[in-house]
């Protein structure tokens, strides 16, 4: 079930009254929002439920024995057996074909026959996501900064909740269920921010996204060789536009309807593509997972604690990791490498030759914008691509040109400066248009969403592409 589609209105329209119909009931409607989510799950195939109730169960689990052993080493010995389940599912489903597909080739090479078979399961929807909302819960346990929930139906929603199942943002632990211990109040609820996040999400995917991808980034990515130079680079800014619109459209919309149900999500994305540096980037994109990576892998591992040849190292770590996370290819590896990379040696210049791009004047703020932004579009050519091979043969393709005419429609150039344009517009509009319909008769609060659907329907595609990171 899609956010842009008639299914997810009806089923929503569904869902929010009598959420709230039960919100002097908080336990009642904490099961009714659990089962509407595994219902919401279902319809991507209702196999992997089991899945969802499994994960939760299990990790509620291993937070009650972190709770119960008072001695320091069955602790530990408890969350290293919770934190390799939680992998071991999501290297089974996402990562064995990948690597048995891997090791056959190396041993081919050497004469070899090995064929360590496949799972022959579909990777299920969300399965990165739920994995890092589990890790999240008995981690934080495990160091002593979140108490274990008494409440089995807490932490399946937490984990299992529809607006931020399929693809995040990243909630923790630690700031969802505190929300769950008593009832939302609805003078909480921000009607107008939350109507405009989820309209604004709605246009950004269903007419930036969608038209970009289906008139034009996919079919240059699917076949580089028979574009031009012009329209191979004009496919990258392209897919840079359009992964921008896809992802922020949905975790808009996410956090619009968490709100509207009485709960809060953090915020994901901050106009990353203004950044001036690649540490600036992510702090502006996906700072939910930023953050998780920050917290979960790149702080354990000794952050910039140890010198610099180990903080070096653990951010090439961090980053790679942080690529295989999102895909089992090799093309997502290099992916993570080169963030890796550029994050280091953007450490370099600002502490060893002092050369600090955010804090310097316009001209070389400039500069390390246009650096940064091409530099993250090239990354991106890795990310899109289907293979490796695919991804070289692109960027092959915009150093020596085919000579092709170039297929830009002006449609698409338009829809890509507006998406563009996103990334400078001031806060400040959005909370006076917010204020303007908080304040407007209740006719004109009826009529603005059910017009803006319209209009939105009217201008995309005949069929809405499912998210980006719906695969992830």
């Amino acid at each position: 079930m899609l956010f842009p589609t008639i299914d997810f209105l009806v089923f929503f329209a569904v869902v929010f009254p009598i959420a709230w119909a039960l919100n002097e009931r908080n336990t009642l409607k904490k099961l009714f929002l659990v089962i509407v989510s595994y219902i919401f799950y279902s319809f991507w195939d209702w196999r992997f439920i089991f899945l969802l109730f499994f994960s939760s169960t299990g990790n509620f689990l291993v937070g009650w024995l972190l709770a119960v052993a008072r001695d320091a080493f069955w602790r530990r010995i408890a969350l290293f057996i919770g934190v390799a389940a939680n992998l071991a599912v999501l290297g089974y489903f996402k990562y064995y074909d990948f690597l048995s597909a891997e090791i056959a080739n190396v041993a081919a090479r050497f004469g070899a026959d090995l064929d360590l078979g496949s799972t022959g399961l579909a990777l299920p929807v969300a399965i990165s996501f739920l994995t890092f909302h589990g890790l999240s819960y008995i981690i934080d346990i495990g160091r002593g900064k979140l108490r274990p929930s008494r409440s089995p139906l807490d932490v399946m929603l937490y984990i299992a909740f529809f607006p931020h199942l399929v693809a995040g943002p990243i909630v923790r632990a630690a700031d969802f269920l505190g929300q769950l211990a008593h009832k939302p109040d609805p003078e909480d609820i921000e009607l107008g921010p939350s109507m405009f996040l989820i309209l604004g999400g709605l246009f950004k995917k269903v007419v930036i996204a969608s038209h970009i991808s289906t008139l034009f980034v996919d079919p240059i990515f699917t076949n580089p060789s028979d574009y031009s130079r012009l329209d191979l680079i004009l496919g990258a800014y392209g897919y840079a536009i359009v992964i921008f619109c896809d992802f922020s459209a949905y975790t808009d919309i996410a956090i619009g309807v968490a709100n509207l149900l009485g709960y809060r999500f953090p915020q994901n994305f901050n106009q990353p593509y203004r950044a001036v540096t690649l540490q600036d980037f992510w702090r502006r994109w996906h700072m939910s997972l930023s953050s998780w990576l920050r917290d979960y892998l790149y702080i354990p591992l000794g952050g910039n604690r140890h010198g610099e040849l180990a903080t070096y190292r653990n951010l090439m770590l961090t980053m790679t990791l942080g690529g295989l996370w999102h895909g089992a290819g090799l093309q997502f590896i290099v992916w993570g490498v080169m963030h890796g990379a550029g994050l280091a040696v953007e450490r370099f210049a600002s502490e060893r030759l002092g050369f600090d791009v955010a804090n310097k004047g316009f001209a070389l703020r400039l500069l390390g914008w246009f650096v940064t932004f091409n530099f993250v579009c090239v990354a991106w050519v890795f990310f899109r691509s289907p293979t490796l091979e695919g991804a070289l043969g692109y960027l092959t393709g915009i150093l020596a040109d085919s000579g092709a005419a170039s297929t830009a429609q002006p449609l698409v150039l338009w829809l890509m400066a507006l998406g563009f344009v996103t990334q400078f517009t001031q806060a400040s509009i959005k909370d006076w248009l917010a204020r303007l319909y908080e304040k407007a008769s209740l006719p004109i609060k009826v009529a603005t969403p059910s017009l803006s659907i319209l209009a939105i329907a009217i201008l995309g595609p005949a069929g809405v592409p499912p998210f980006i990171y719906f695969q992830f």
